[in-house]
C-alpha cells in the first residue's frame, strides 16, 4: 500500500488532500499542529503537535515515521495575511516566511531517508510568488515566502533527480478556506482534486515545473 504523507491536514485543501487519497486506497499520514473533529472523523493516521516551525519539526515527524517507505509527500502547511507599503510588520514577514518557505525545506530534508526512486514531493505554493505574474503590488511576506519555496523546490528538483525522486511546485487556485476568509473560486475538494492530478503527473521529466492545480503552466 502506498503511503501519503500531509502536512497542513486539519483543515482546508489538506483535509481534503487526506479524504481523497484515503478514497484512492492509500495509508494517509495527516501531520498538524491539533487535529479537527473532521480530520479525526476520516480515520486515517494522525500525528498531532507537530508545529513545522520548530526547529525539531523535521525530525521528530522523521522518528515517528522511522522505517517507512514515503510514496509522496505534500507540504501542504502554510499561512497568509497582506503587508501593505507603509504598514508593513516585519514580525509577521518573518512568520510566514517560517512557515511557508523554511518549513517545507526543513521537513523534505528530515524525510529524505525515507523517500526514494519513484517517490514525489509536491510543495503546495502560489501563483502569487510568481515575479513576472505581479501586477498589483502588496502582499509583501505571502509574495516573497512563496517566491523563496520555488526557489527551494527548484533546487530540490535538480538534487533529487539522481535519486529518483521527483518535485513538483503546485498552485492550488483561489479555494474557498478560512486563510482567505472563505472567498475563492473553487472548492478545497475541487483543488485537492486538481493537485492529486498533477502529482499523478509528475515524473522526472517535468520535475521542478511551476504548475496551477488545472493543468496550466506558471510564469516564474
Amino acid at each position: 500500500m502506498a503511503t501519503v504523507v500531509v502536512t497542513g491536514a486539519s483543515r482546508g485543501i489538506g483535509l481534503e488532500l487526506c479524504r481523497l487519497y484515503q478514497n484512492r486506497g492509500y495509508s494517509v499520514v495527516a501531520v498538524c499542529r491539533s487535529a479537527t473533529d473532521e480530520l479525526k472523523a476520516l480515520g486515517v493516521e494522525v500525528i498531532e503537535g507537530v508545529d513545522v516551525t520548530a526547529t525539531d519539526a523535521g525530525v521528530r515527524l522523521a522518528a515517528a515515521l522511522a522505517g517507512r517507505r514515503l510514496d509522496v509527500l505534500i507540504n501542504n502547511a502554510g499561512v497568509f495575511g497582506n503587508n501593505t507599503l507603509g504598514e508593513i510588520d516585519f514580525d509577521d514577514v518573518l512568520r510566514q516566511y517560517t512557515v511557508n518557505a523554511l518549513a517545507p525545506l526543513r521537513i523534505t530534508e528530515a524525510l529524505l531517508p525515507l523517500l526514494g526512486e519513484g517517490s514525489k514531493v509536491a510543495m503546495i505554493t502560489s501563483r502569487m510568488g510568481s515575479i513576472s505574474d505581479n501586477g498589483s503590488g502588496a502582499y509583501y511576506a505571502y509574495r516573497m515566502s512563496k517566491a523563496a519555496l520555488n526557489a527551494a523546490g527548484v533546487s530540490l528538483a535538480r538534487d533529487l533527480a539522481p535519486r529518483g525522486i521527483a518535485v513538483a511546485l503546485l498552485h492550488p487556485g483561489f479555494v474557498q478556506t478560512r486563510m482567505v476568509g472563505f472567498a475563492g473560486d473553487i472548492t478545497p475538494q475541487q483543488a485537492a482534486e486538481g493537485l492529486a492530478a498533477r502529482i499523478d503527473e509528475l515524473e522526472l521529466t517535468n520535475s521542478g515545473c511551476f504548475r496551477h492545480s488545472n493543468g496550466q503552466n506558471l510564469p516564474w
